[in-house]
């Protein structure tokens, strides 16, 4: 697998972390909690990636178990954080769209915030706090990929990992009635947009295409996921807790020679790996070249010029 993807993986991990930070800014000054949230999973995720396929390309070696522990971790919380995020946007659109709630004082911003916080902060902090439940042993370790999760594969994963995906993608999908509600009520709409001094038609809709995007990636990459995963090995029965943590301690590392030979699992870690850097870049390639982005770029490069002491009109364009 690593001649698939290496050294093109880091590569595009490290800009998936990078890029996406530069529109958070102006969002986070729109109070648009939702899409920091998105913009602060995708990113970390990516780091996460990139320090993986840096420390074991070429070897299983358990050379950093703590980050081992924080890696997994992270992982198994963007599994859930970037959809939910994603709602959130969803949910903001429609409440926008629908005319009900467009959070312009600031107890309402402070009620948006809360609720966001709810859903992408504490939400997916429970989630990992689940995971041990059908957690086999502390971890594994995967030459060029670096520390997985250890999932027990037994029917409760299935609800406990999967089912949370699932159900928000569905819920995004009910929310998406906000293109009904947009078009039924344009013309309150439009009075709205025209005074909202936060959010414009084009964030609106990038926005809105963000979070189809990701929604109709979600459902389909995690039944693919489910698949995978109930097919690559048999389903074992749940028995116990202390049945699924018996010798909890033990760290599997696999060499890429083992687990190359496995079509179906390469699928399933390309799939898993790269879902985060996707998401990373889709989000700057919405947000990245907009009006307002271009026009931070200009006063950065006027600063930089003059940090330099350099006047912009010496600069032939």
């Amino acid at each position: 697998m690593a001649n698939l993807d290496y050294p093109l993986f880091p590569i595009f991990a490290f800009f998936g972390f990078v890029l996406p930070l530069i529109p958070l800014p102006w969002h986070f000054q729109a109070w648009n909690s939702g899409t920091c949230f998105y913009i602060f999973w995708a990113s970390i995720s990516c780091l996460n990636q990139f320090v993986n396929s840096l420390i074991w390309k070429g070897n299983v070696i358990n050379s950093a178990p703590v980050w081992c522990e924080i890696s997994i971790r992270i992982t198994m919380a963007t599994t859930v954080a970037l959809p939910a995020a994603s709602f959130c946007i969803v949910r903001r659109l429609y409440s926008i769209a629908a005319i009900r709630s467009a959070s312009i004082t600031y107890a309402e911003k402070r009620r948006a915030v809360v609720i966001d916080g709810f859903f992408c902060g504490l939400w997916p902090l429970v989630y990992v706090a689940l995971q041990y439940i059908v957690q086999g042993h502390r971890f594994n370790i995967y030459e060029d990929i670096g520390c997985m999760p250890a999932l027990y594969n037994t029917i409760p994963t299935y609800f406990i990992t999967f089912s949370w995906t699932i159900l928000l993608g569905i819920a995004s999908a009910v929310y998406f009635l906000s293109l009904r509600a947009f078009a039924m009520r344009r013309l309150e709409f439009a009075q709205f947009m025209s005074s909202n001094k936060t959010l414009s038609f084009g964030r609106y809709f990038r926005l809105m295409a963000l979070a189809m995007t990701e929604m109709i990636c979600t459902l389909p990459l995690t039944i693919l996921l489910i698949w995978l995963s109930a097919t690559q090995s048999p389903v074992q029965p749940w028995i116990s807790l202390a049945n699924t943590h018996i010798d909890f301690s033990r760290v599997a590392q696999y060499p890429s020679v083992l687990y190359d030979a496995d079509p179906l699992f390469v699928m399933g870690i390309l799939f898993t790996r790269w879902a985060s850097v996707a998401c990373a870049l889709i989000f700057f390639a919405f947000f990245g070249f907009a009006e307002e982005a271009r026009r931070h770029y200009v006063l950065w490069y006027r600063a930089l010029l003059r940090f330099a002491g350099i006047k912009s009109s010496d600069v032939q364009t």
